[in-house]
């Protein structure tokens, strides 16, 4: 991944999340806020706005202010949880390349913020749960030598699945976990949003 690659990926998310923020914001009415289409869409509509004039230096730095705009700009849990994943991704990346070993560790990176702040862990019907096995996938095909955008698909493939596999889990973690036995059978958007994250950065790598 160099800058250019870093940019086109979070504009490329932004796009996504504008396709899918209806769909979201219903998956969210179902068991949150009805709030997560339009906070994620705030959030990465003004990430590719702060974008726009930012001379980076590294693709970590175009993912830091990425973070911190999400931080800044996005409501409730979302912005926390996501924002801090990316500047968690970007601290890690801070050379002007970065190749497939060393973008599964920063993924790790993100992935360990997320679990730190909110103290979830997969089966817990959370981004988690759609994140985790996203990782887990990008780093079983770097360690078996293939290129990032095998590695992407695979990740962004093991996402979809995880977020599928979130509906019939019961809620532990977020506001989702007040309904109880309500929770179940409801997709998590927040799962649903990481895979659109995975799914984005596959489609990205693929069209260079």
């Amino acid at each position: 991944m160099d800058i250019d690659l870093a940019r086109t990926w979070v504009q490329a998310i932004a796009a996504a999340v504008d396709k899918h923020k209806d769909h979201l914001t219903q998956l969210d009415s179902a068991i949150g806020n009805a709030d997560h289409g339009v906070n994620m869409h705030r959030g990465f509509s003004a990430a590719t706005m702060a974008l726009a004039d930012y001379k980076a230096d590294t693709p970590g730095a175009v993912l830091v202010k990425t973070g911190s705009t999400l931080i800044s700009s996005v409501g409730g849990a979302s912005g926390p949880l996501y924002g801090g994943a990316f500047r968690a991704i970007g601290k890690a990346l801070d050379t002007p390349t970065t190749d497939t070993r060393q973008f599964a560790a920063a993924l790790a990176a993100g992935l360990a913020s997320v679990q730190k702040l909110g103290a979830a862990a997969p089966g817990d019907k959370t981004m988690i749960d759609a994140y985790a096995p996203a990782l887990a996938a990008f780093q079983q095909q770097a360690d078996a030598g293939a290129d990032f955008a095998a590695a992407a698909v695979a990740a962004a493939d093991a996402a979809e699945e995880g977020m599928r596999a979130t509906t019939p889990m019961q809620a532990r973690k977020g506001r989702a976990s007040y309904l109880g036995a309500r929770s179940i059978g409801h997709q998590d958007p927040g799962a649903t949003s990481t895979a659109l994250i995975f799914r984005a950065l596959a489609e990205t790598v693929g069209a260079q």
